[in-house]
């Protein structure tokens, strides 16, 4: 059976102006992200400063504009003056985060080198959790006075004469989580990410700050954190920080695949408690939101109990995608391109290795894993105007959620360039939808371009010696007269590029 959905794309009905930073990542101390992964001397493909090629190939691929750095829970112990100056100076030190073993020869310089390399800029993370305001103050100092103060003096010591002029940086990690090293109630949190905000733009007025929120909808703290430290936090800071990890633990991948449904109401319930805090303070500022930490997290659970404690750069949250994996993180590109009026930074978890779009081997290949896909293409033609679609579409019901829509979907409108792109996604596990979509002000556009991510197999990975998962570009879709028709296989994920061009 050929279900059939119906969409509106009206380029009146306008979102939000996207955010490039949207599209950013993540790295943490933790597993082989840096060592192995995107730090290994002695490579093949190693530059000097020990910068794997291959990957600063696929991160660049990627557009990736914006990563974050150092964590993640591993922030929450960290002291970044062990991770610079000349490295075999450098303490080893015990990270209670992850229970490993921190060399520390890769720390603050070399991630700015690494950052540049790949075209992005950074996203810097305080420790919070053991430490606080003096170590803040001196990092932004360290990092972003021109010079003539000891720490500004210090990182030109250490052979970086300009200052790094981070802007964005997040006032600690999930500290709403009783497993974070300095974990804090709201309140306690609240007082000392107030205070350690005001240091930090006194050294640097210039800068942007992000406060903790809840590490997930499902903790029963939530949305209460946010909306206690924001009482303290609102008149300090630019945004607000989200996290969320989703797994088919269950197997039931109807269930899976409705599971953005949750990310969605998440995001909501967030937007209405700054609103809250902003209504309750009379305030005029609108707090944006930074979606720091979004995956699919659940294949490595069981493996890194097996992990040997006390190692350097274990194998940890090495997470094999699937293709099904691929499909939630299309849906969720989707529901964040729904909110970027008010979702202005997001950060895929992570970049490198751990639960990670790009895989490598140690001293041998990389490669792209499935999810790599859905957010190579949003990446790429997911910028411009975002625009709210009218759609009317079949519906399906789970063991766990009930009105599922079979059809999500976005469209971004390219201005400059006269482009508009439709993003898709198929949830339905049996039958293909046809898409009748009303093209309102887009008169002359035409299909330049169907990509199309499906196959047979849900199960299907990416590996070392192939990728049986990727798209194609022989997607069936046609425009004329403002109408798009388009079909969409079962269980597929879609984008549709439409332009304006001469007729041939």
């Amino acid at each position: 059976m050929t279900l059939e959905a119906r969409m509106t794309l009206d380029r009146e009905y306008r979102i939000a102006e996207i955010d490039k930073r949207i599209y950013g990542s993540f790295i943490e101390h933790l597993g082989r992200a840096v060592y192995g992964g995107i730090y290994e001397p002695g490579h093949p493909e190693a530059d000097a400063r020990g910068f794997r090629q291959d990957v600063l190939r696929l991160v660049r691929e990627l557009g990736v504009p914006i990563v974050r750095y150092p964590g993640g829970n591993f922030v929450s112990g960290y002291n970044w003056e062990d991770g610079v100056g000349p490295k075999e100076q450098r303490p080893r030190r015990l990270d209670l985060a992850w229970r490993t073993v921190e060399t520390n020869e890769f720390g603050t310089n070399e991630f700015i080198e690494w950052v540049r390399a790949a075209g992005a800029e950074p996203m810097m993370a305080v420790n919070l959790g053991t430490r606080g305001i003096d170590e803040a103050r001196n990092l932004v100092e360290y990092c972003n006075h021109p010079g003539g103060s000891y720490w500004s003096d210090l990182r030109r010591k250490h052979g970086y004469e300009q200052p790094h002029n981070i802007k964005v940086w997040c006032l600690g990690n999930e500290m709403d989580g009783p497993w974070q090293i300095g974990h804090k109630t709201a309140a306690e949190y609240g007082r000392l990410a107030q205070e350690t905000a005001k240091a930090m733009k006194w050294v640097d007025p210039t800068i942007e700050l992000v406060s903790c929120g809840s590490s997930h909808p499902n903790m029963p703290t939530f949305p209460e954190y946010e909306a206690v430290s924001l009482e303290f936090t609102y008149d300090y800071v630019d945004y607000v920080s989200l996290h969320q990890y989703f797994g088919n633990r269950s197997g039931d991948t109807a269930s899976f695949l409705a599971s953005t449904l949750e990310m969605d109401h998440f995001i909501r319930t967030v937007k209405a408690t700054c609103d809250y805090v902003k209504a309750k303070k009379r305030s005029k500022k609108t707090l944006n939101l930074s979606f720091d930490e979004w995956n699919v997290w659940f294949h490595s659970n069981e493996q890194d109990k097996q992990i040997e404690p006390w190692s350097i750069a274990p194998p940890l949250l090495e997470d094999i995608y699937t293709f099904e994996d691929a499909l939630v993180v299309g849906g969720i590109l989707i529901t964040l391109l729904r909110h970027s009026d008010r979702v202005r930074m997001a950060c895929l978890a992570q970049l490198v290795n751990v639960i990670a779009p790009i895989m490598t081997e140690n001293g041998g290949r990389a490669w792209r894993q499935t999810i790599y896909w859905p957010f190579l293409y949003a990446s790429r033609y997911g910028r411009g105007v975002a625009l709210q679609p009218v759609i009317d579409s079949p519906k399906y019901d789970t063991s766990e959620y009930t009105d599922v829509p079979v059809l999500e979907g976005i469209g971004v409108h390219d201005e400059e360039r006269e482009q508009l792109t439709l993003f898709a996604l198929n949830r339905s596990l049996t039958d293909p939808v046809t898409l009748r979509c009303a093209l309102r002000g887009f008169e002359g556009y035409r299909v330049l371009e169907h990509i199309v991510l499906e196959h047979d197999d849900l199960k299907a990975v990416n590996g070392p010696d192939g990728e049986r998962v990727k798209p194609h570009a022989g997607g069936r879709s046609q425009a004329a007269d403002g109408l798009l028709e388009a079909e969409l296989p079962k269980h597929s994920w879609h984008v549709i590029r439409l332009g304006k061009r001469n007729e041939p």
